[in-house]
């Protein structure tokens, strides 16, 4: 049986890479995108010509509305989704004092409420044919709750995205759904400048920065049957930065 992933985010970066990786062993893929409309149509292009259904819609899944649209979408031209990978996570540096309110939302909405109105609309497909894969995207050392004044808006968010997912994995687990988060450090995946990212190696045990193949890794496992039994888990991919 052919399944089907839905990718919010999936234009670019590490989404992208997870999209091409699914592609490769046979799945469907549907990506949803705001501005990265060329982006999203060459992996279509690409996906499609390896002989997979591929569908990219632009969509901004901070509004609830454009979410019941996109997952309407991906139902109608390929299926319904058996597997939702949230990607999209945009973040700003500015002190917490200096956070506008228009900020502040856009932080929570773009990062915690997009993926609470996608899981939302593809969790009764999922329960009724008793097999599921949901995937979110934290952020290295969220657990810990700790004081983060450059990134203030966003690291709350993200914690948030796990304290849901969790949530989500207990509701969902008797349904043979799973629902698991992945937590980078710094990936080389295009969100950040390379100077940035290089600045950061002597603060990461591992000695180098991340790929976006470290987490195409990850979420192939937790798709995977092999992960049948692991749910409400956080994998921190960060190389020990964080310590």
């Amino acid at each position: 049986m052919t399944r089907t992933a839905l990718i919010p985010g999936g234009a670019k970066g590490i989404g992208r890479a997870i999209a091409l990786d699914l592609v490769s062993r046979g799945w469907n893929i549907a990506v949803a995108y705001r501005t990265s409309e060329a982006e999203a149509g060459a992996l279509v292009s690409e996906a499609r010509g390896k002989g997979v259904k591929a569908l990219a819609v632009r969509a901004d899944c901070a509004v609830a509305e454009q979410c019941d649209e996109l997952v309407r979408n991906v139902t109608t031209d390929i299926a319904a989704p058996d597997a939702l990978v949230h990607t999209v996570g945009p973040y700003h540096r500015v002190d917490v004092l200096k956070e506008t309110p228009e900020g502040w939302r856009e932080m929570m909405s773009a990062n915690l409420d997009s993926f609470f109105y996608c899981a939302r609309l593809v969790a009764p497909k999922m329960m009724e044919r008793k097999w599921g894969r949901m995937i979110a995207f934290s952020m290295a050392n969220a657990e810990r709750a700790s004081a983060q004044v450059g990134v203030t808006a966003h690291y709350i968010a993200k914690l948030g995205v796990v304290v849901l997912a969790r949530t989500l994995a207990r509701s969902l687990a008797p349904h043979g759904i799973t629902v698991n988060t992945i937590a980078p450090g710094f990936i080389a995946s295009g969100s950040a400048p390379d100077a940035e990212l290089e600045k950061m190696v002597k603060n990461i045990p591992a000695g180098y920065v991340g790929k976006t193949d470290d987490a195409v890794g990850c979420a192939r496992f937790l798709m995977s049957d092999d992960a049948e039994y692991v749910t409400g888990t956080n994998i921190v991919l960060s190389g020990g930065w964080g310590l």
